[in-house]
């Protein structure tokens, strides 16, 4: 089995408020969760209005697929127009 990691860090250009920020946030993370069945949070950049820190993950029976998956998720978020993606980290870990 293998366990894919994503961590991306986005500028939120549209947000001009918490609330705001909050507000996309929560609707790009249950798009993403119904699209790809991916575990998704919110992990860092919490109190800035304008970033906002996601960690991804998904299992798998193969590393290839692990990182196809989170390769997805890189191009939905990226083809998106709210948000710049300024950082990626991914990991493919094997479990057994």
């Amino acid at each position: 089995m293998y366990i894919g990691v994503l961590q991306i860090e986005l500028l939120l250009s549209d947000a001009g408020s918490l609330k705001d920020k909050r507000r996309i946030i929560r609707s790009l993370i249950e798009k993403i969760k119904n699209k790809f069945n991916a575990a998704v949070a919110e992990i860092g950049r919490m109190d800035s209005w304008n970033h906002s820190q996601l960690g991804i993950s998904c299992l798998s029976n193969e590393a290839g697929h692990c990182d196809s998956m989170l390769n997805s998720v890189i191009n939905f978020i990226e083809s998106n127009g709210s948000y710049q993606v300024i950082d990626i980290q991914t990991e493919i870990i094997p479990y057994s």
